[in-house]
């Protein structure tokens, strides 16, 4: 045969072995390289663990990483117009929380982003609880003694939240208006900022996650004195609820989940709705964050979308009544 021929005949063989019958190439499954997530607050967070428990289990079941890219600040604006102006496609993803969903529509007059046109829900992850922790030097251990100390003292007692606009910050404005006292704010970008000023007395209180506080509350560096679940926490058993002590407003449960930017194929939706259902139903996920006071939320997307209406309304209620805004 012609070398001329045999270089047709070569190049024929290798393109039928690499286009389907069709005549169209293949497209490879997805995902087939790393996918990025963006988490509102900095390394170190409590949800930066839980999700790093997941990632985890992710890559041993899709082979491909989950790299987690930290966008603090600005009540998760930041990382949530990140995500609202990537490309469609998968391969990055939002944390998206209790805040930059369902508070932040009603307590900022304008966003650069909206909560149900710039995503695709995926799945919901988890939830918790917080704990209000005061310094040890705060002369209460529970409620009734904190704000009769504050009523003695008025704007000079503060609060941490881990940041402004979201619902550990809300949870003190919620405070202020049922108990009739006056703390001041002082909003950090992320949980660890907050508990390290609480830890060191530069603040009076602060609304945090439990973990966050819990070892240091067992070094006897501050104290717990309600926390906003349902019912006592398995961790702290002998720490009250708001509900127990008389504030039943502040029965907060906060929430992050997993959404897409807006025009994400079903197919992709999809797969990744699967991806994260099956690892937040593994053992190995559940035992871990049960130690860490966090609840496995596995949902479908539509699950996750009528949740988040439902709880943006309770929190348009709940803002409506206490007058807050996000430029206050």
């Amino acid at each position: 045969m012609p070398r001329r021929h045999f270089l047709q005949a070569l190049g024929a063989v290798a393109l039928g072995a690499t286009l389907p019958l069709g005549g169209t190439w293949a497209q490879p499954a997805f995902p087939d390289r790393p996918v990025r997530i963006v988490v509102p607050f900095a390394p170190g967070n409590t949800l930066d663990t839980a999700l790093r428990v997941v990632a985890e289990v992710f890559k041993q079941n899709t082979g491909q990483a989950l790299v987690i890219d930290s966008k603090p600040g600005g009540s998760g604006i930041i990382a949530a117009q990140a995500v609202a102006q990537a490309a469609p496609d998968g391969y990055t993803l939002l944390l998206s929380n209790t805040s930059m969903m369902t508070i932040n529509p009603h307590t900022f007059g304008k966003l650069p982003y909206d909560p149900e046109k710039s995503f695709r829900s995926v799945s919901n992850f988890l939830g918790t609880s917080m704990v209000m922790a005061v310094h040890s030097s705060v002369p209460a251990n529970n409620l009734a003694e904190f704000v009769a100390w504050t009523k003695a003292q008025p704007g000079k007692v503060s609060y941490a939240s881990f940041t402004a606009g979201n619902s550990s910050h809300f949870s003190g404005v919620i405070l202020n208006q049922r108990a009739g006292i006056d703390m001041t704010h002082v909003p950090f970008n992320g949980t660890p900022p907050a508990v390290q000023n609480l830890v060191g007395g530069q603040v009076n209180a602060a609304f945090l996650p439990l973990l966050a506080v819990k070892p240091h509350w067992e070094a006897g560096k501050v104290k717990v004195l309600a926390v906003t679940s349902p019912q006592r926490s398995a961790l702290m058993p002998g720490v009250a609820t708001f509900k127990e002590q008389g504030y039943p407003d502040l029965e907060i449960y906060i929430w992050a989940a997993i959404s897409a930017p807006a025009g994400t194929p079903d197919a992709v939706i999809g797969r990744l709705n699967t991806e994260f259902v099956k690892a937040l139903q593994s053992p190995e996920v559940r035992e871990k964050w049960r130690a860490m006071d966090f609840e496995t939320l596995p949902s479908t997307p539509d699950e996750l979308s009528r949740f988040m209406a439902a709880d943006s309304k309770r929190w348009a209620e709940a803002v409506r009544i206490s007058g807050f805004k996000a430029t206050e």
